[in-house]
Formats: C-alpha cells, structure tokens, sequence
C-alpha cells in the first residue's frame, strides 16, 4: 500500500459516511439541487472558494496554496439514473425509481476525500479546481458549465477525469490517449397512428407492430453501413406504447442511444435511422416524429497529459497497478466537452467482479474509494508542485 492511501484510510470513515448519504439520496440529471448543497456545505467548512449555481447545480472548488502559478481542474459527476435499484442494501436509494447505479456517489466521494486531505495538507503549490459536475447521464451538464463560463471564470491549465469500470480488476488503473469513448445522440422516436379495439385492426393503424418493425429495421443500420472496421451501436433502450391488451394505442415511442466514434460514421448514422424511421413509419401508414437530444462527443483524451498521468500512477501504486494502453468502450461522457475546451485524460479504475453500470443490482465497491481518492491527491502534488 503506497503512502497516500495508507494516509487516505484515516479519511475512510468520512468517506463511508459521504458515500452513504449521496447513495441513499439521489437526484436526477440536472436537478441535483441537494446534492450540490451538501457537497458545497463540506468544501466551505474545509476553507476552499466555492462557487455553487455554476450551469445550473455545478460546484466548483477553488484551493491556492504556495507561490506556484499552475492550475488543474478534477471533475466528478454527481448525477444519477431514472432506474429502480434492486440492490437490498443498509444506504439503498430512499427514492423510489431513481438510483447511483453508475457509481457516480463513488466519483463524488473520492473527490471529497482528496478535498479534504489537499485541504488538511496543503502538500501543493498552486491552484487546484475541484469541479462537480451535474447532468453527465443526458450530456447537459458540461456544456452547461463550460457556456456558464467554467473555464473563463475558473482557469485551469489542464482537466481531468476518472470513471469506476465494472470487469477490470479492482483498484487497477486504465489509461489510454486519443479516442476512448464514443459519441452519443439519444433521440425518441414517435409513431402515432390510430388507436382502436384489440379484436378489430382492420379500424386501427397499430404503432406497435409499426414500432416492432422499426426497432428490427434499426439492427440493421450499423451491420449493413458501417465499416466492421469501426464502432457503432444503436440501441433501443425503451418501447412505450398501451396499457392493456385488448387495446391497440394510438401512439408508441422508442427511446434510442446511438454511439459511433467517428464524425463520419455519425452522419452516416444519423442519416439512415432518419430515413429507415420515415420508411417504416410511411409503410405501417403511421406519422412520425423525432425528438433530438443534446449530442455527445468523441472522448479524446491528449496524449501528453495521458502520459503524464500515467507516469504519476506508476510511480504512486506501482507498475502493478496501471495499465497502459487500457481499453476504450463505446460507452460516452460529456466529459468529452471539456477535452475539447482543455487539454487533459480520463482514466478508469476497476470495480471488479460487479455488474454493469446502469444494472439494477450494480454495487460501487467501497474498497476502492480511498484509493480513487489517492490518485487525485497524487496527481495534484505532482502537477502542482
């Protein structure tokens, strides 16, 4: 165990205890109102600048010690999912269909923990930005913060960021440079046609059947488009449409997740789910409508600060527990606008043998919040020294 993590322990309790109450009381994308409160209420009693409010719920903690005039910023996201946990756990989520089953709780923990130690040491010089981030699930809530002036009011010289992964081995770090996560773009997609009694079709036009049709049409996209080469995904995440069986309902929604890792994939994409939705649509005798979402990007991670971050890992937790090149996924983080505003990395620690981020029975394991926790801390006293 390296010297900050064994330090980091002594902070364990207080992280149990943040990590417990965050767990137990989670708020939606962009509406994280109590959550921001509470993690700004403990940054204050800890003697940093701190700037609440800043695109809408984002928290932005600001800390100069010494003479050095470098700056970093460390971003957490505090957001959690519309998913009803199933997890029977002593801090389970109190409200009902809404959960941290991402592990965002976990981010924010780790980060207070660094806070608190940075806070308590002062082992820096310079200025370090503790950003917590709302709205990472829709990809509001970068955008939000950087048009709300994050980086003109808050400079840093470089960002970075950190995600829990499930199925990497737990406490090992994964670094890679370029492009590591994909684009995203959620769309809904609306099929309204004309509602009637189950034991008559012949007087309805049924979007269900037309929906069915356009979900197994979708599958075809990235097979039949897309260089095998390339990544892309889309996904149909969810099916709305009726109440009861005898009733043929007047409209259905499919809720979409499209990801792709290239601008021209994406306009490839986009444009064939566009027209296979006005086809099928057009041929079921349905209208239709499309709802586009906020957008995602690339996640491109700068060669140079991987690097750099990478060679601060080794050398904290050992050459043991960093891998490099680490995996990329098509999985997507607003952490991407940032990247693009800043130069900087997102690396992964492992969560070990849990299931997946987003399953209702996903646990974030605690062991590895002193340790997430170090490496903020290593990382600041490295850039900032």
């Amino acid at each position: 165990m390296n010297a900050i993590v064994r330090n980091m322990e002594a902070y364990r309790e207080d992280m149990t205890r943040w990590f417990t109450h965050l767990h137990s009381h989670p708020e939606l994308s962009m509406q994280e109102r109590d959550t921001s409160h509470f993690i700004a209420e403990l940054l204050r009693s800890w003697g940093y600048d701190v700037a609440e409010g800043v695109g809408r719920h984002g928290v932005v903690a600001s800390m100069t010690v010494g003479s050095g005039g470098a700056a970093i910023g460390l971003r957490a996201d505090v957001d959690a999912l519309p998913i009803q946990e199933a997890n029977d756990l002593p801090y389970k989520s109190r409200t009902p269909g809404v959960s941290h089953l991402c592990g965002h709780d976990g981010h924010t923990t780790m980060l207070l923990g660094a806070a608190k130690y940075l806070a308590d040491r002062r082992t820096f010089s310079g200025t370090v930005r503790l950003i917590f981030q709302p709205g990472e699930e829709t990809m509001e809530g970068a955008p939000a913060m950087i048009a709300d002036g994050l980086f003109d009011r808050f400079p840093v010289d470089a960002v970075f960021g950190l995600h829990n992964m499930p199925g990497l081995e737990k406490g090992r770090f994964h670094f890679a440079a370029g492009e590591v996560m994909a684009a995203v773009d959620n769309w809904d997609i609306e099929l309204t046609g004309k509602g009637g009694h189950g034991s008559m079709p012949e007087h309805s036009i049924d979007p269900v059947v037309a929906g069915a049709s356009l979900v197994m049409a979708l599958q075809t996209i990235v097979s039949r488009n897309v260089s095998p080469q390339n990544r892309a995904v889309v996904t149909v995440g969810a099916f709305l449409a009726g109440n009861a069986g005898n009733v043929i309902p007047q409209s259905a929604c499919l809720r979409l997740s499209i990801r792709t890792t290239t601008p021209e994939d994406r306009d490839l994409v986009l444009a064939r789910v566009r027209a296979t939705a006005r086809a099928q649509a057009e041929s079921f005798g349905c209208a239709l409508t499309i709802r586009e979402g906020q957008p995602g990007a690339v996640l491109v991670n700068d060669a140079g600060e991987t690097q750099r971050a990478c060679d601060i890992a080794r050398a904290a937790f050992g050459d043991a527990n960093v891998v490099f090149p680490g995996p990329t996924f098509l999985g997507s983080e607003d952490f991407a606008f940032m990247l693009q505003a800043r130069k900087g990395t997102y690396c992964f620690i492992g969560n070990g043998n849990t299931k997946m981020v987003h399953h209702p029975e996903y646990v974030f394991d605690q062991d590895i919040l002193p340790i997430g926790a170090a490496y903020w801390v290593a990382l600041t006293e490295a850039m900032l020294k």
